[in-house]
């Protein structure tokens, strides 16, 4: 069953209001997108993974996989599109936190983008399900850089760029190898498998009652 944007982010607030913490369906939303990595890969041992982030919580979500993967003995380099101090949520910063605790995490920041290595991975953490009119910098420059590379790319939710609800595209979009979505499928994204690549759905733990009144 495929959802629109908006019962998702119903269901999101329903289930925080019941107690389950949108720190925690961030927590399960990045692990879960490595598990499909370390499926696709089978070792991420000694891989340089790059990861960009934007500064809501699909970025949140990137973060989350930074650490993971590091537990898997990845080399992740996470490049923060933007200061830290404009982190959007709680939840979002709480991770960041972590990471800066993290000597085996690589954290680059500000709008540069010469990086001295060649990545394996790419994971787009941009932008997320709430993206409205064109792509501003240093967004659009990172999309751009993506889409240079020859090299696997995953998108964390939806690829950037891509509107979930309606499957149009702003000015520019990544175009992904594989794609890794939460809760239920947006109505937007299989319309565009030319840039999603391989599509899953992952549950994140959010009860199935805090659909209740939405679907």
């Amino acid at each position: 069953m495929e959802i629109t944007v908006d019962q998702m982010y119903q269901i999101e607030n329903n289930g925080h209001a019941m107690g389950f913490l949108k720190k925690f369906m961030m927590e399960n939303a990045g692990a879960a997108a490595v598990k499909r990595l370390i499926e696709k890969f089978g070792n991420v041992k000694s891989k340089n993974i790059l990861i960009f982030v934007g500064m809501g919580n699909n970025g949140g979500d990137g973060l989350v996989m930074a650490r993971h993967l590091a537990g898997y003995g990845a080399k992740p380099i996470v490049k923060l599109l933007g200061s830290p101090e404009n982190i959007k949520t709680e939840e979002s910063k709480w991770n960041w936190s972590i990471l800066q605790k993290m000597p085996s995490v690589k954290l680059l920041t500000g709008n540069e983008m010469n990086f001295d290595l060649t990545p394996d991975i790419i994971i787009d953490g941009i932008l997320g399900t709430g993206i409205s009119g064109e792509i501003r910098e240093p967004y659009a420059t990172a999309i751009n850089y993506i889409n240079s590379q020859n090299c696997f790319k995953f998108a964390v939710d939806v690829p950037s760029g891509l509107d979930p609800q309606t499957g149009e595209t702003a000015n520019i979009v990544t175009k992904c190898d594989m794609t890794v979505t939460f809760h239920k499928m947006k109505q937007g994204i299989p319309k565009r498998k030319d840039l999603t690549g391989e599509l899953f759905a992952e549950k994140i733990g959010i009860p199935p009652e805090a659909e209740e009144g939405v679907l």
